[in-house]
């Protein structure tokens, strides 16, 4: 199931997100850089976790849930749920920071990690970048360096539950040290590439690079 942002509630909620980006809306311009807080600059922690989207949430059936990935990789692969869940299974426990301004601490995940999908498709030294394709047509991106750090999986529990459809279930991304937006919902693609390709919000004025002890926001 692939479903692309259109009609006018969807453009609405882009419009406003673009307009923070074009007045800096929640900057603060202090920086953290050796993030000796663990609250990031102009962030505020909360205990449940708001549900963010533009309009969209799809219903991706786990049983015909595909996720590729290629690109830049000596084996591309693409596995159904059964082939997902049968890879070696990583625990984390970290925190999310949403360009939104709330934070909230020690959620625990369950999936498998970046570094497992490394070893399985073996990416290329032509491999620079990662990208991400999600079932809502959503796109970001992130340098190979990030995606292929110790903490970085593709969620399909939090809390012990299993993801729901609102939280970007069956399989999400989760990035921790990144604002939030990075951790692509509904996930279906992952492309390793020589070049990069600033995604969905990345050509809407927010940041490549989306590091929030720094506070870049936006671009």
């Amino acid at each position: 199931m692939t479903e692309t942002f259109s009609g006018a509630i969807r453009d609405k909620l882009i419009a406003a997100k673009q307009q923070w980006a074009e007045k800096g809306r929640l900057l603060t311009g202090k920086k953290d850089v050796n993030r000796e807080n663990r609250l990031p600059p102009g962030q505020r922690e909360v205990r449940d976790w708001p549900v963010l989207d533009l309009g969209i949430t799809p219903h991706v059936d786990p049983a015909s849930w595909r996720l590729s990935i290629g690109g830049e990789v000596e084996n591309p692969v693409s596995l159904t749920m059964a082939q997902f869940l049968d890879l070696p299974a990583f625990y984390d426990q970290s925190d999310i920071h949403c360009v939104t301004s709330w934070s909230r601490y020690d959620n625990h995940w369950q999936g498998v990690s970046a570094l497992e999908l490394a070893r399985l498709v073996h990416p290329t030294d032509k491999a620079k970048y990662v990208l991400f394709t999600a079932h809502d047509g959503y796109t970001t991106n992130v340098t190979r360096g990030q995606f292929l750090d110790d903490d970085v999986l593709l969620a399909h529990h939090w809390q012990d539950k299993p993801l729901g459809d609102e939280h970007g279930g069956p399989v999400r991304v989760i990035i921790p040290k990144l604002y939030f937006w990075k951790s692509a919902k509904w996930v279906r693609e992952i492309t390793f590439s020589a070049t990069d390709k600033p995604g969905f919000w990345e050509t809407r004025g927010y940041h490549n690079n989306a590091d929030p002890w720094t506070e870049q926001r936006y671009s």
